[in-house]
């Protein structure tokens, strides 16, 4: 590849393509792939890009490509061949491949053989040349998430596609412009300013119901000269062609009318960014609608605002919805905006109008009547209906209450706000606006004089949605929105829909964080085991629970690695296989990552590893190791035998007296001690749940193993000695894994 040499002159490059509106939603897209195409076009003529700026609007795309280079630079390449002698074929193929004829090839010496080179001289070649051949290229390859055909042309399927009828495509190097032509469509230096600032229509008629507006369409024609005035020249045609900028007079204008009105804009940085999307010169407007439609809950008004409308909603210095909208011009009106804000109160009036039709009618029929209209509706042709979900979900948030594993809700209250859990599936307002299921049902349940707890239940059981949503804690929400996701969960794996890869359609890995979330935040003493049985559908897989778990321990540790926790040390943790209850292994996580970062977890872990080290060296396994001693062939058998317990027992506690029968040294004496204060006092901290205290215990173990290394041979010639020895490293090892297993940590 060729890079501009020194003393080259280099100049600035901008492409517009212009065409009928581009969706808004499609805007960011749109602008990563002209990027990604045109770099892709420069690395292959071997051109390295100073610097490039991508902007849209509605209406168009552009690209200012910086410091590039008049022309490119030539290039010379060589290409090995055959060597002398080979079969004219060889050749002649050779020099094909590589654009030669025979004279043109050179003999080298290559190792003591004449073998046949080809020199490849490549010309530098005008930088409007490789343009001009880029362009096409770019609009042909071009990907869309839906694009158009057009003209006579559009019949032939060869024909150019883009998101709409592409109209005209400025293309310049410096002053000068690239000539090229895309279906139809040649380059120029002339492009078109705002849709509305042209002749025969004033900026003041514009949006106030001018008849002139409909008298002619011919919008101003703009001529660029260069890379460098191209922004300056459309603003000055009422076109702001950056998009931040844009986002950025929408944020400002939009809290500022809000504030002269004595009003809280609510923010929302998805529709700031729609509206960028939506006009090339945004004018923030606020109006006003009808007090009465305050009756509807807020969530209700913002969303139909929003969806709807792409409108901003206010709040009032009380924080409550305010009757006020702010809607998004695309030009600066004569009349501050009167006939706009008009025109659009009165579409949101007609939306409003609906919402509150809906909130009425759904209020006359209570959740428990709404209900019974679940059974219509089909969860998974495996697992029913969504009345049947709910028969289980209401079964499993009972047992969760009366079982203490959530604590402090009341059972019927529990067992009552799951069963109405999903009742506002079926509602007027639901099926207008899905994004508020549960919510909805919050109100209703209020509507209806049902217990507060009951409602917030129904309002929150889907939460955790994702990740940063907030944990329910109030008892009864937590019982239902675990129950909730139990059943999911068990259910899908119990009918093997299990994830796979990147697919996960029934979003089994949200569900397993969000149990992991209810049980970790709110604390919930409970073996997993013990959740997944209780949650799993009669006739399911029965092989379906140990998956369940290990799919449950590998999202604590997705979890837990975004809160900071090494995934080696939940694994030390999670190899003892002690317990499933999920708090009780993130304490001990937290200890021992805690422990491990200090010196004495350091240089204890060092130790652990080089006893580990010398056991497997040698085959050591302690206790467990020596049952072929006992003069069995079978070295485990008799081992569970009761009536050989004893036996083995004896055998065992004689050979380790026989071993001790020396004089320990000094650091091994002191290994045994510290081991037999050590190993009760991290037994007992853990029991009592106070991993701090057991790595407590661990550490005071440090400075006798590092002892025992520096001045005990472990390998004596004496076999009693060895034997004890390796026997002590043994219980240092067990004392180690009783906390935590050291071997799966790193470092």
């Amino acid at each position: 590849m060729t890079r501009p040499m020194p003393g080259v002159t280099i100049d600035n490059f901008l492409l517009e393509l212009r065409s009928e509106e581009i969706p808004a939603r499609m805007q960011k897209g749109a602008r990563a792939e002209l990027e990604k195409l045109f770099r892709r076009e420069m690395d292959a003529a071997g051109v390295t890009v100073a610097g490039l700026t991508v902007w849209s609007t509605p209406r168009r795309l552009a690209l200012i490509a910086r410091g590039l280079p008049l022309s490119t630079q030539p290039v010379s390449e060589e290409a090995k061949g055959p060597p002398e002698g080979a079969p004219d074929q060889a050749i002649d193929g050779f020099c094909r491949k590589n654009g030669v004829s025979r004279d043109q090839l050179e003999l080298r010496d290559v190792k003591g053989r004449n073998t046949w080179f080809a020199v490849i001289e490549t010309p530098g070649r005008p930088m409007t040349q490789v343009l001009a051949e880029a362009i096409p290229a770019i609009i042909r390859d071009f990907s869309w998430p839906k694009s158009m055909r057009w003209g006579e042309a559009s019949i032939s399927t060869e024909s150019v596609r883009w998101v709409r009828p592409l109209s005209g495509i400025v293309a310049l190097l410096g002053d000068d412009v690239v000539a090229c032509e895309v279906h139809g469509v040649t380059s120029g230096s002339v492009t078109l300013g705002h849709r509305f600032h042209h002749t025969g229509v004033s900026q003041g008629e514009v949006g106030t119901g001018s008849s002139a507006r409909d008298a002619t369409h011919k919008m101003t024609d703009i001529t660029i000269g260069n890379a460098d005035d191209y922004a300056v020249k459309l603003r000055a045609g009422h076109v702001i062609v950056d998009h931040e900028e844009r986002q950025d007079m929408i944020r400002a204008g939009a809290a500022k009318v809000a504030a002269d009105a004595g009003l809280v804009l609510v923010e929302d940085e998805g529709l700031v960014i729609e509206n960028a999307g939506l006009t090339e010169w945004p004018v923030p407007l606020l109006g006003r609608f009808e007090e009465d439609f305050l009756s509807v809950p807020p969530e209700v008004i913002q969303l139909t605002a929003r969806v709807n409308q792409k409108y901003f909603v206010c709040e009032s210095a009380d924080g409550k919805l305010a009757n006020a909208f702010i809607c998004t011009a695309n030009i600066t009106p004569s009349d501050g905006g009167a006939a706009i804000v008009d025109g659009n109160r009165k579409v949101l009036a007609a939306r409003l109008s609906d919402a509150r039709f809906f909130w009425d009618v759904d209020r006359k029929t209570s959740l428990e009547v709404h209900a019974k209209k679940l059974e219509r509706i089909t969860f998974h042709e495996k697992l029913g209906t969504v009345a049947d979900k709910v028969e289980r979900v209401a079964r499993l948030a009972r047992w969760l209450v009366e079982e203490g594993v959530v604590p402090n809700a009341d059972p019927d209250l529990t067992e009552q706000a799951a069963r109405l859990c999903k009742a506002d599936l079926v509602t007027e307002m639901v099926g207008e606006f899905p994004e508020l299921q549960g919510l909805m049902g919050g109100y209703y349940a209020r509507a209806e004089g049902l217990d507060d707890a009951v409602a917030d239940a129904i309002r929150d059981h889907y939460k955790p949605v994702g990740q940063g949503d907030d944990v329910p804690t109030a008892p009864v929400t937590v019982a239902v929105s675990l129950a909730d996701k139990l059943d999911t969960l068990v259910g899908f794996f119990q009918i093997d829909e299990k994830p796979t890869g990147s697919k996960d359609p029934y979003a089994l890995r949200r569900a397993a964080l969000a149990i992991l979330a209810l049980v970790l935040d709110n604390r919930l003493r409970v073996e997993m085991f013990a959740l997944i049985t209780a949650a799993a559908h009669p006739g399911g897989s029965a092989n379906a629970g140990g998956e369940i778990a290990g799919f449950l321990l590998d999202r604590l540790k997705v979890q837990q690695r975004d809160a900071g926790i090494r995934h080696d040390i939940i694994d030390a943790v999670a190899a003892l296989r002690q317990s499933t209850d999920n708090v009780l292994l993130i304490d001990r996580v937290h200890a021992l990552q805690a422990f491990i970062a200090s010196d004495d977890g350091k240089n204890l872990l060092a130790g652990y590893k080089r006893a580990a080290n010398i056991l497997k060296k040698e085959d050591w396994h302690g206790i467990e190791g020596e049952i072929a001693h006992t003069g069995e062939e079978d070295p485990l058998a008799g081992v569970d035998d009761p009536n050989l317990k004893g036996v083995i027992d004896a055998k065992m506690a004689m050979r380790h007296k026989a071993e001790r029968s020396y004089t320990p040294e000094p650091a091994e004496k002191a290994l045994i001690d510290a081991l037999a204060a050590a190993e009760p006092k991290a037994a007992q901290a853990i029991a009592e749940e106070d991993f701090a205290a057991a790595m407590s215990a661990l550490a005071s173990l440090r400075a006798p193993i590092d002892t025992f290394f520096d001045e005990v041979t472990v390998n004596d010639a004496d076999p009693a000695k060895r034997s004890s020895r390796l026997d002590l490293l043994a219980q240092f090892r067990v004392a180690v894994h009783n906390v935590a297993d050291f071997s799966r940590i790193e470092g």
